[in-house]
């Protein structure tokens, strides 16, 4: 999650390519609603989102078109993607034809084993090591760590080229001023409340590949994101969005770094009608829960 991803946190949806932010700062334009509480006392509440017999019909209904649509599209699909009748993304991306379906099957290659501060790095040069990068990447900077000024400061200088990190660096200090931070319930150094714990969290669904050469790429990560503050008297609770961040990368000193990269919102999915979690089962589940090293 980023500024941008707050409510009343700037317009801009892009970063530019010389790493720049443009004047809406720091972010992408994706806005985080907060839903209030149905009744004083827990701002979780164990609410759930009112939802009569006709709202249910209609699900239900959208779900039965929605796998009708998929049947058909399965069942007509040609035969340009060989005999499973698949493709792959990183195909189109090459010959710059429409993309095909990215596969999401383990490919046996394995993940990263070296880290730079925390941060997984040493991709493989290739399609799958470029996607591999864009998403962990995604997941760094979607991080409660982006909210301290040192560590912030330690993951740009680890994801972006040099050029990028050194034009980013006040630009996001100013993004992520003490006004911003006091907005989210933080400290002055990112840190919550006592008695609080403060969520911000990156969930990659998938990515793709939209053009490759042998030392550029451009990936696009779609993810969910998770923002807010759990705790007692919390008037802003951890929420969900979603969006699809894309990074330009380049191959640089023997790995993938960011030059520019951009948010946009969705795709979202249809709500569910899941009855929201009370605010010490959202904080026991962020400390017991721990991320992932993503790969393809």
């Amino acid at each position: 999650m980023s500024p941008g991803d707050e409510r009343g946190y700037g317009d801009a949806s892009s970063r530019g390519g010389d790493g720049g932010y443009g004047d809406g700062g720091y972010g992408g334009t994706g806005q985080t609603r907060t839903r209030l509480p149905d009744r004083p006392g827990d701002v979780y509440g164990g609410a759930r989102r009112g939802r009569g017999g006709a709202s249910r019909s209609m699900v239900t209904v959208v779900a039965v078109v929605v796998v009708l649509i998929a049947a058909i599209a399965f069942a007509n699909r040609g035969g340009s993607g060989g005999k499973d009748g698949g493709g792959s993304s990183s195909d189109g991306a090459r010959s710059g034809g429409k993309a095909a379906s990215a596969p999401t099957s383990a490919t046996g290659k394995r993940p990263v084993g070296t880290r730079t501060s925390g941060i997984p790095t040493g991709y493989a040069h290739d399609q799958q090591g470029a996607q591999s990068a864009a998403t962990n990447y995604a997941v760094a900077m979607g991080g409660t760590g982006m909210f301290n000024k040192d560590t912030r400061h330690v993951i740009v200088d680890t994801v972006y080229t040099k050029a990028a990190a050194g034009k980013l660096q006040g630009v996001m200090d100013d993004a992520y001023s003490p006004s911003f931070l006091d907005r989210l319930g933080l400290k002055p150094d990112g840190s919550p409340p006592s008695g609080s714990t403060f969520v911000s969290r990156t969930v990659p669904v998938g990515s793709k590949v939209k053009d490759y050469t042998n030392d550029t790429a451009s990936i696009s990560v779609w993810y969910m994101g998770l923002l807010g503050m759990a705790g007692a008297g919390s008037t802003d609770p951890v929420t969900s969005s979603w969006s699809t961040w894309t990074f330009d990368l380049r191959w640089t000193d023997g790995d993938w770094k960011i030059v520019s990269d951009s948010q946009k919102d969705g795709p979202t999915p249809v709500p569910g009608d899941d009855k929201a979690a009370a605010s010490d089962e959202i904080s026991k589940a962020v400390e017991e829960y721990g991320g992932f090293t993503y790969a393809r």
